[in-house]
């Protein structure tokens, strides 16, 4: 099992993005959450197995149609099984 913590760059707020990140980590079984950030980016923690979590990885660096990926910061952490499901947090 495996967790990250990424921040996507570019044009990723005003594109559904965290709505398309819901839908697709919602159909591969991965859990965790995204978000938002004040600063144009996109923040989400994804949890699960390591393939999946890699499908979420390469799914985030296009996004959406309306999405402009400019960059990816990915961040292994410890995995560590307090996710239950996948979500958006509204919370800035």
């Amino acid at each position: 099992m495996r967790r990250v913590h990424i921040f996507v760059s570019g044009k990723v707020q005003g594109v559904c993005y965290r709505a398309e990140a819901l839908r697709r980590a919602r159909h591969v079984n991965v859990n965790g959450w995204v978000r938002n950030l004040r600063d144009g980016r996109v923040e989400a923690v994804f949890e699960g197995p390591d393939n999946m979590v890699n499908d979420m990885i390469e799914w985030c660096k296009e996004g959406p149609v309306l999405a402009y990926v400019t960059g990816i910061d990915i961040f292994e952490e410890p995995y560590l099984g307090n996710h239950t499901d996948f979500s958006i947090h509204y919370k800035r």
